[in-house]
This record gives structure tokens, sequence and C-alpha cells, in this order.
């Protein structure tokens, strides 16, 4: 090449064109182009029109998926609640005994028995029956017969009324729960052997009928609590013997 050589002209540029080999998209609209959108895709929304998920920070997303953490927690809250019940409601130590009706079995002791009973009769208000136990009325005659009759006292104490026809040197002392008296007390112009088991708190009086029949009147009550219930004693005679429900103290 030399100096006269003419330079190259260069191509001229090409031209836009239309159609769907154009760089650039249009909306249709006189052919105006369309700027591509900044700042990266906008959020749209999931199957069947859902929104997306709201993003949550960790620790909320911690407190919702750990579900053992919170049962304790709920399980905790509830016990709470209920220690709270527990202290705050009203109760007491003491064993409430239901008072029963002992009718049926004074009535089957004064008609069947081989002796004549005794019962208490005109009880001041505030004594209350809480247990009857018949033995011996099946044993046709060869085995002892006994009624145990048991009393709430006024003072919240226990006595009861024990009566046998077993042979007084036995019945007397198991009853007691002594061999040896501490002497006697007069009530009601009859004379009552007294005995006493500090181990056991137990306050005793017995008196052998000439009969061969023992009236033993014992419990944690006072001799003078013991000395009322004596005093109510009465022989029952068969002849007047109606079933009738318990009286009751005071009445």
């Amino acid at each position: 090449m030399t100096d006269k050589t003419p330079s190259p002209v260069p191509a001229p540029a090409p031209e836009a064109q239309d159609g769907p080999d154009a760089p650039e998209a249009r909306d249709g609209r006189g052919g105006e182009s369309v700027p591509e959108a900044r700042g990266g895709p906008e959020p749209t929304e999931g199957a069947a029109g859902r929104p997306s998920p709201i993003p949550v920070s960790p620790a909320v997303h911690k407190r919702l998926t750990s579900g053992l953490g919170g049962f304790s927690l709920a399980i905790g809250a509830c016990l709470a609640l209920v220690a709270v019940i527990y202290l705050i409601t009203p109760r007491s130590d003491n064993e409430v005994l239901p008072t029963v009706d002992y009718s049926s079995q004074q009535w089957a002791l004064r008609n069947d028995a081989p002796y004549t009973s005794y019962a208490p009769e005109g009880l001041p208000v505030g004594w209350r029956p809480t247990s009857s136990r018949l033995h011996g009325l099946d044993g046709g005659g060869k085995a002892p017969v006994a009624w145990h009759l048991g009393f709430v006292t006024p003072t919240d104490e226990y006595a009861a009324l024990e009566q046998s026809n077993e042979k007084a040197s036995e019945y007397v002392p198991r009853m007691t729960n002594n061999k040896n008296s501490l002497g006697t007390q007069q009530i009601g112009g009859v004379s009552w052997a007294k005995y006493y088991r500090k181990d056991k708190k137990a306050n005793s009086l017995a008196r052998t009928l000439p009969d061969g029949v023992s009236l033993v009147v014992t419990g944690t009550a006072s001799y003078d609590e013991l000395a009322v219930l004596v005093a109510a004693l009465k022989p029952q005679p068969k002849k007047a013997a109606p079933l009738s429900p318990s009286a009751t103290p005071g009445s």
C-alpha cells in the first residue's frame, strides 16, 4: 500500500428493527420501549393467590417452633395454679366419722340375747353414735354375746359401751386394757370400778351385774363424760321391743 491508496470507509451502523428480533421490548403503545425494573424482583403472590410467607426474626421463629419448651411452660403454670388453689382452700385434718343408726342391733340384742341388755337413753345434745357391732347371736347360745356401741362426745372425744356375758375375769381386763383398777366411782348410787391405761390414753368404768353380764364404758373421754354415758344406761326388757330408729341425743 502506497500513500496514494485510499483508506477504507467504515460501514454505517445498522438501523433499529421492529419485530421479535428487536433488541428492546415494546409495550404495544406506539412502539415505546419499557424500561427494565431496578432494585431486584418485586414480591409475587403464591399459589392460588395466597401471599408469600412473612419473614420473622430468629427469636420469634424459635419460640414458635420449640414445642417442648412451650408445653413445659404451660404445664408449669397449671401446676402453680393448682398449688395456689390447694393452699387457699379451707380444710380440716380431723376425720369426720359418720353417724350410725343402731336401732336394729339394739332390737336384735334385746330380743335374742340370753340376758337383759342395756342401752343409753336420753343422752344430752352433742353425743353422736358412730359405730355399732353385735357378735354372738348366731352362735346358738354356745358363744358369748357382745355388743359394742361407740359415740363421739360433745368435747370430740371417744366413748364406748361394751357389754357381754363373757366371763368377767377375761372380758373386763381386755376391754379396759388393764387388770388393776384405780378404785371406784359412785354413779347414781352404784359403784363402778375405775381403770386407766396411760399408753393408750384409755379411761374406763366397769361393772359386773349379778347375772354375770359385764358393762364397760371406756374411751378417751374424761371420767366425767364417761359418767354421763353410764347414767344414761337403762335395761331393755324383752317385752318392750318395738323396732324404732336410734333416738337423737337430747330429743
